[in-house]
């Protein structure tokens, strides 16, 4: 019960779940030249890169979990693949050393007066903002949502309390349906949606169940996937392993006591169908972080409105945001975060010097497709949804190479490059072929 009260939070993406380190509870005035709120992927990398340019001292983190999650390895963890423990390490050892860490959850961002207001009524001041608090988890907006995880056969890779209710489901599989969903909201990792649909039609072809398995996978969306030549790619393994794509249906109430799930049809308003599973795997409705859309900071829907160039804030020049908490027009994903860094890095740099930023984000994203446990389909693209590929092959091709990268040496990067502010940059994953992994 406590772990679905979590879920109900609607906790923020990033992800840090709040021993020695320098920390923070008093209630009391700070003030800092750099403030970065959150401690997921974007606040921890931005935190050491300003810890270098403008020494610990004068940066300050407010995050409140004590545990961070590298949540793209996520998929593999619903799968068997990976454990979750190899997926978290404590918020403390990740946190630059010197840096200031306030354990403590953002309540209020005034950036008229430029404080930041916690939850335990600590007001910070700041010369200069970062936010990087992620987006919002609404499993709540299913009906049956999220109490129904309670019950077996239900899990989702989208949350640390649910991921494992994944494996549960797929290990306990005997015949029926395998349902997964996409909801009509954006989304972090777009990609991970069906990618836990490929694998477990790898694993119930391994443990010889598929013959009795009918895998479905109802999107929202009117395709696949949003750029055109991987979705062909992902459109022909479709066909060859016998899986069912239902395009523009929703989720909008789960009957987990009667193994029940019942989307819309958004194109037909009012039509609905219900689904009978043995399997439902669910990924949330997600928003903006709360927070920032209670704020001056948000655009008309609530994401953090900086200019998608140069990643500064359109209205106060003093504001700046990386990752999924902002209204950049690209997918959201960690491979982003690397790339937004070294732009905003550049940025900031330029505006502490009364200079106007000189580098232009092009919108780099990357979704590695996990189409079964041993090969991945790089999809790497910019703003315009051109395909902006680092290797000298065809990634649109299934490849066992791109899953070992996926599985092993990406985790890697993580926790000792981007996380320390060394790995990122236009095309993170090049950082791989000055690796020599070619």
């Amino acid at each position: 019960m406590a772990a679905l009260r979590r879920l109900r939070q609607c906790h923020p993406t990033g992800i840090a779940l709040s021993k020695f380190h320098t920390s923070s509870h008093a209630s009391a005035k700070q003030h800092y030249k750099m403030l970065v709120l959150g401690g997921g992927s974007g606040g921890i990398t931005m935190s050491a890169r300003m810890k270098r340019m403008l020494g610990a001292g004068n940066v300050a983190v407010v995050e409140p979990s004590e545990m961070h999650y590298y949540q793209p390895i996520w998929t593999l963890v619903g799968a068997g693949a990976k454990t979750l423990t190899s997926s978290g390490r404590s918020t403390a050892s990740v946190m630059p050393s010197g840096v200031k860490w306030v354990k403590s959850k953002v309540q209020e961002i005034n950036p008229d007066k430029n404080t930041v207001l916690t939850d335990d009524g600590t007001e910070i001041s700041y010369d200069y903002l970062i936010v990087a608090l992620g987006l919002q988890l609404h499993f709540d907006k299913i009906k049956g949502l999220p109490e129904g995880f309670e019950h077996p056969k239900i899990g989702s890779n989208y949350s640390v309390e649910t991921v494992g209710k994944t494996w549960k489901a797929l290990q306990d599989f005997k015949e029926g349906n395998a349902v997964f969903t996409f909801p009509n909201t954006p989304v972090k990792c777009a990609g991970a949606p069906q990618k836990i649909m490929y694998l477990t039609d790898a694993y119930l072809r391994k443990t010889g169940k598929r013959a009795k398995a009918n895998i479905i996978y109802n999107t929202s969306l009117p395709v696949l996937f949003g750029i055109k030549k991987y979705a062909d790619s992902l459109w022909d393994i479709v066909k060859q392993r016998d899986l069912q794509i239902n395009v523009r249906q929703n989720l909008i109430e789960v009957r987990a006591d009667k193994q029940e799930a019942v989307f819309e049809n958004l194109d037909k308003p009012g039509e609905t169908k219900v689904f009978q599973y043995e399997m439902l795997h669910v990924t949330p409705p997600m928003g903006p972080n709360l927070v920032v859309k209670g704020s001056q900071l948000a655009d008309e829907v609530g994401w953090l409105d900086v200019n998608k160039d140069n990643l500064q804030h359109k209205k106060y020049p003093n504001v700046f945001g990386i990752g999924d908490c902002t209204n950049l027009p690209t997918a959201k994903t960690g491979a982003a975060v690397a790339a937004q860094s070294a732009i905003l890095n550049r940025t900031i740099s330029r505006v502490l010097k009364n200079e106007k930023p000189d580098r232009t984000y092009d919108g780099y994203t990357s979704c590695p497709l996990v189409t079964s446990y041993n090969t991945v389909i790089l999809a790497e693209f910019d703003y315009n949804g051109q395909p902006l590929e680092t290797f000298p092959v065809n990634q649109a091709k299934e490849s066992r190479i791109m899953y070992h990268m996926k599985a092993d040496v990406m985790p890697h990067l993580y926790w000792h490059g981007l996380l320390r502010g060394f790995w990122g940059g236009p095309a993170p994953y090049r950082k791989i072929l000055h690796l020599g992994m070619k």
